[in-house]
């Protein structure tokens, strides 16, 4: 008869993963309440050993050869990790059920396979033959890229060490268990075991990781807090299954800017990248006015972007007027809606008023203000604005129009896609003139109505 293994009850936070002997309300470390979940831990024996201290060297004495990464074809991925997936990086990648995360990741571990790299896709939720239907779908030959499914933690790990990868590709992390638990996959325990072992193996043995994550409901990766600490780059995939777009945008990046995002279409033979991202959200009809429509112009990143804002005023026909917004914040449309109210005497609080970013794009630029105010002031007016003019503005709480940034590649996109004259804060107005656009430049927002809807 085998002994029982020795393990012992511990409390750990589902936010941010820290252990606690005893359960309490509140978690000591990041304040959360109500979140410590009992779970069962093996009894680890210390071992005493003297400890070694660490080298100590200054950032000037410190010496380094710079790695080489490897790019996957896909330029969109590759500009949202840095350019390139390092040596030793490891990636989270999270984003709603059915929204194309395996895809994503199947197609970027085909193009690292082609340039001779040797790769291990991991499935715990997936067989082996509905892989290969997906790459079938996909057109993924996958000669390079070994599949094993396993959840074992421990198998894993030996795969691992026996042969040498470039890119492990873990699908998914909630799926992984380790046997010195006793609780099931996904729970705090797991969850943080599997990680920690993950990556440091990574780090160890120079090959990139990349851990696809399930989201709780409200749009996080499941699991402790502390798994996005772990990791090198925290990379969310965006997008309504309705829709055909996807957004592939990074929260955390120690190799690369986070304001990057990289865009895709989804279709039957898999995700493609979007070419031209503001021929992509603007309308279909792009020359004809309409009242409530204005074009915006943002910059994600180094990348600028042009988009429709649309706004529909009418009167309330309930006690308290409706403000339902769509890629923007709510709590930014009521404050807008204050400013407009307040600054120029429209009438808002009488009024439901409903925005909507056009492709069901999520935006926080604030350059976008100006765009919104004037769409609202062009529906309750009944005033249309000119198609061929793009409006890129801040509005602050006095009402003034505050300088953007990133003007000179707005007004280049503008002019490729035909636009013949821009609204812009007095304070960008040192921007070199175009022959090819009228540049209009505005100091506050009852200014800016007059120039735009008269």
């Amino acid at each position: 008869m085998q002994p029982a293994k020795k393990t012992k009850t511990a409390f750990f936070c589902s936010q941010c993963g820290a252990e606690h002997p005893r359960w309490q309300g509140q978690c000591r470390e990041c304040g959360a309440w109500n979140s410590l979940i009992e779970e069962r831990v093996p009894v680890r024996k210390k071992t005493a050993s003297r400890i070694k201290p660490a080298p100590k060297q200054t950032i000037a004495e410190t010496t380094g050869e710079e790695l080489s990464g490897y790019r996957s074809g896909i330029s969109e991925f590759d500009r949202v990790l840095g350019g390139q997936l390092l040596p030793g990086m490891t990636v989270l990648i999270g984003g709603d059920p059915g929204i194309g995360k395996s895809t994503l990741i199947l197609q970027a571990a085909d193009g690292y396979s082609r340039q001779g790299l040797s790769v291990l896709y991991v499935t715990g939720e997936e067989s082996l033959p509905q892989i290969k239907m997906r790459s079938g779908r996909l057109s993924v030959e996958g000669e390079k890229i070994t599949v094993v499914n396993a959840t074992d933690l421990e198998e894993i790990v030996s795969a691992l060490t026996e042969v040498n990868y470039a890119v492990v590709v873990i699908d998914s992390i909630q799926t992984i268990s380790s046997g010195q638990f006793d609780s099931p996959p996904g729970t705090v325990g797991q969850v943080r075991e599997a990680a920690n072992q993950l990556v440091t193996l990574a780090k160890a043995h120079g090959f990139a990781l990349v851990l696809i994550g399930h989201v709780t409901k409200e749009g996080m990766v499941a699991g402790p807090k502390v798994l996005e600490h772990m990791v090198d780059t925290v990379v969310y995939f965006e997008g309504d299954s309705s829709r055909l777009y996807r957004v592939l945008r990074a929260t955390k990046n120690r190799f690369g800017s986070v304001a990057e995002i990289g865009l895709f279409e989804m279709k039957a033979d898999g995700l493609s990248e979007v070419v031209n991202p503001s021929a992509f959200f603007l309308s279909g009809e792009p020359h004809t006015p309409r009242t409530g429509a204005v074009v915006a112009g943002v910059c994600e990143g180094h990348r600028p972007l042009l988009v429709e804002v649309q706004a529909l005023v009418a009167p309330a026909t309930y006690g308290n007027p409706q403000r339902v917004a769509g890629g923007i914040d709510n709590k930014k449309l009521a404050l807008l809606l204050a400013i407009l109210e307040k600054r120029c005497g429209y009438p808002m609080a009488t009024n439901d008023v409903f925005v909507s970013v056009a492709g069901g794009l999520r935006l926080t630029e604030p350059g976008l203000d100006l765009a919104i105010l004037t769409a609202i002031a062009s529906s309750l007016t009944n005033k249309p604005v000119a198609a061929d003019t793009l409006v890129i503005g801040e509005v602050g709480l006095s009402g003034e129009v505050r300088a953007v940034t990133n003007v000179e590649q707005l007004t280049t996109e503008a002019a490729k896609l035909g636009f013949r004259a821009i609204i812009l804060p007095e304070s960008n107005r040192p921007h070199p003139s175009r022959n090819d656009l009228e540049l209009i430049p505005v100091k506050d927002l009852q200014s800016a109505l007059d120039k735009i809807i008269g």
